[in-house]
């Protein structure tokens, strides 16, 4: 199983193309279009989210809404390229279009530096523009599909905000109250922290300043077994946190315990095992559901810090790439906190980590091929 997505920021589309999906599938378009619509919410987004409604097309790989075994490609459009063709079309751009929104002071904590340097560009734009968040979009639209597919195994995946600019959500709570989150203005389950965490966001705002925060992700229903400990390629927590670092703006991954583990003695780190009903359980598990690279049956739970968005109103003090001189970092429209969307976005791609272990394990040309060697599992 494999996923590839392109497409810039402010260029027409942006595409993504699953590779290995089984046959038969269903795939909802409905519910693809309303994980595109939360990742578009959250208190503290920019105007960007009034002027994009993102809608996907599914372009290949699914007739009468089931897949064909084919890759399958999808689409959303950028609704602002109408407003920018003028210098992000594919075809030649005459000097006055490219010079006109070239930019040529880097921002700190943005990628526009390192990859002018790499890539020998003096605009910035020519970097920015595919490492924008806007690229988690379609990577959105894919993680519904890998939901889908894990789904059909019982496998669940939900989440919330933990933490939003130092304000911190203390709760404690059940894979069944998750879905709350949803529902408020950032995701967070303690509605008192909520609205702490809004009013910060709202003085941030005021600054033209911006906040990062923790999101919680959880996983239900997968079986013991999924990665290796035979090499440290197949390790399923590498693996997730390898590819939670590729949202823009992780800059953190912990499983269960996480840091604090290192402070606790052995005795009180691992859970004992014991033998209930016919089945092993862990009691007292902080492991996160990972066990020397394998899920153990348990709920996985992970935990990833986004810094605060690089991008602010009043730009840091930065250089002129061609004249050296000091100038003040571009700014970009940009939000306050995307917090809201970096949890949908962070669901999408443990999802798609699952997916791809699922099938590198259980294989099946057709889903009910997957599903009847799920069911032959411990």
């Amino acid at each position: 199983m494999r996923l590839t997505t392109a497409g810039e920021s402010h260029g027409k589309a942006l595409v993504a193309i699953i590779e290995g999906l089984p046959a038969q599938l269903a795939i909802d378009e409905d519910q693809i279009n309303a994980e595109l619509a939360l990742r578009q919410q959250g208190y503290g987004r920019s105007a960007r989210q009034t002027i994009e409604t993102d809608r996907v097309e599914i372009l290949s790989g699914v007739r009468d809404g089931k897949t064909l075994g084919s890759p399958v490609a999808l689409l959303v459009m950028n609704r602002d390229y109408e407003n920018c063709k003028e210098y992000m079309s594919a075809s030649k751009i005459g000097e006055s279009g490219k010079v006109s929104h070239a930019v040529k002071s880097p921002r700190p904590g943005h990628a526009d530096l390192s990859g002018m340097l790499k890539f020998k560009t003096e605009d910035a734009r020519d970097v920015l523009e595919r490492a924008s968040a806007r690229e988690t979009a379609v990577r959105v639209a894919a993680g519904a599909v890998f939901k889908s597919y894990i789904a059909a195994l019982g496998v669940q995946i939900s989440g919330f905000v933990k933490e939003v600019g130092g304000v911190k959500d203390g709760g404690m709570y059940a894979f069944d109250e998750l879905s709350r989150a949803k529902e408020s203005p950032l995701g967070m389950l303690d509605r008192e922290a909520e609205k702490r965490a809004m009013d910060k966001l709202s003085t941030l705002k005021e600054a033209g300043n911006t906040a990062g925060g923790i999101v919680e992700i959880r996983v239900k229903g997968l079986k013991s077994g999924f990665g290796s400990c035979m090499t440290y390629a197949e390790k399923l927590d590498a693996r997730l946190a390898g590819a939670l670092m590729s949202i823009q703006a992780a800059k953190g991954v912990e499983f269960g315990g996480g840091f604090s583990l290192a402070s606790l003695s052995g005795r009180e780190a691992h859970g004992a095992i014991a033998y209930e009903n016919g089945a092993f359980i862990r009691e007292g598990d902080l492991s996160g559901g990972i066990e020397g690279g394998m899920s153990n049956g348990g709920e996985i739970v992970l935990r990833v810090a986004m810094k605060p968005i690089p991008t602010l109103k009043n730009g840091l003090p930065s250089v002129d790439f061609t004249t050296k001189e000091k100038s003040v970092a571009a700014s970009e429209r940009s939000d306050v906190c995307a917090i809201f969307a970096f949890e949908r976005i962070a669901e999408a791609v443990v999802a798609e980590v699952l997916a791809c272990a699922v099938k590198e394990r259980l294989g099946g040309d057709v889903l009910s091929e997957l599903t009847a060697r799920y069911k032959l599992l411990d």
